[in-house]
């Protein structure tokens, strides 16, 4: 499932920004991208999006910046004292050259810039906070696939509605099974021209009876409505759902396979197929789920 989320946050003189992008996935696959110094974190992030997630690529990235407000300037009076003792050795030579203050503290080396060191103290309680400011866009994260499970959810009953006509399609075609299997039979017979030796009306019957418990689909049918139905029953019941629909769609094949492969007549071939398209419908939309 797909979904963005972003979050920001502010403590002392550091600010970050949480990203987490989500598309989908038939597994849970958690990447971080953390600014160095800062990896030990990454074990807290994949336990909490595992915790709430259980499918779908996500990846995590943390921005984060430290201003300079709280840092000191310190001139490096060694390095200033040799620049002043060089300039004046040189005016004698270059009596137009001025020795000036901003000239001086311009040059590399002069003035330096001690950023405040951070305490252990001071770095747990902003980690905590960068943690917390994490779980509000994880919040935000799984807000947006809920939103778009609800979608998906209407797009998989409408699949199922498509099932569920199918069999009964089916079901109206193959309950015409035995009639049609002896006319064709029949016909089969009155093209060899005279009948063989022996087959009386009671012999014809037998194999029609024989033909007819070949292409019975019934057992297959009941077993499709009962997948429907199982599947209605989980949508139903919410929570994540797509692999338990991902092995369903599997089962809901295999029956839609046999059932194809025992048709006797096109009406019954075509339905089949009709209800295979359906089923592959809803297998691609089930692997798109939590």
């Amino acid at each position: 499932m797909t979904g963005f989320a972003r979050q920001s946050g502010r403590h002392g003189a550091y600010s970050w920004v949480w990203e987490m992008r989500s598309v989908n996935g038939r597994g849970l696959d958690v990447r971080c991208r953390m600014p160095p110094g800062h990896e030990a974190m990454e074990l807290a992030l994949r336990s909490a999006v595992g915790k709430r997630l259980s499918r779908g690529n996500v990846s995590v990235t943390l921005r984060l910046d430290r201003s300079l407000g709280e840092a000191a300037v310190r001139v490096n009076e060694a390095v200033l004292a040799e620049l002043v003792k060089l300039a004046r050795s040189l005016e004698s030579q270059l009596p137009e050259a001025s020795l000036s203050i901003d000239g001086l503290l311009a040059q590399r080396g002069v003035v330096e810039v001690i950023e405040t060191e951070e305490d252990e103290a001071a770095r747990t309680e902003r980690e905590g906070r960068m943690l917390a400011s994490f779980e509000a866009a994880l919040d935000d994260l799984q807000r947006m696939r809920g939103q778009e499970g609800a979608r998906l959810a209407e797009a998989l009953d409408a699949q199922l509605v498509a099932i569920a006509a199918a069999v009964a399609a089916a079901a109206a075609t193959a309950a015409l099974q035995p009639a049609a299997l002896a006319e064709r039979l029949k016909a089969q017979i009155a093209a060899l021209g005279e009948p063989p030796d022996g087959l009386s009306e009671e012999r014809l019957a037998q194999e029609v009876a024989l033909l007819a418990v070949k292409a019975d689909v019934r057992e297959e049918l009941d077993r499709l409505n009962a997948h429907v139905a199982a599947a209605r029953e989980l949508i139903a019941g919410g929570g994540a759902v797509g692999r338990r629909l991902d092995f369903l769609s599997q089962e809901f094949n295999r029956e839609a396979n046999t059932l194809v492969s025992k048709a006797s007549d096109l009406e019954l071939t075509r339905v089949g197929l009709d209800l295979k398209a359906a089923i592959d419908q809803l297998r691609e939309q089930a692997q798109n789920i939590e």
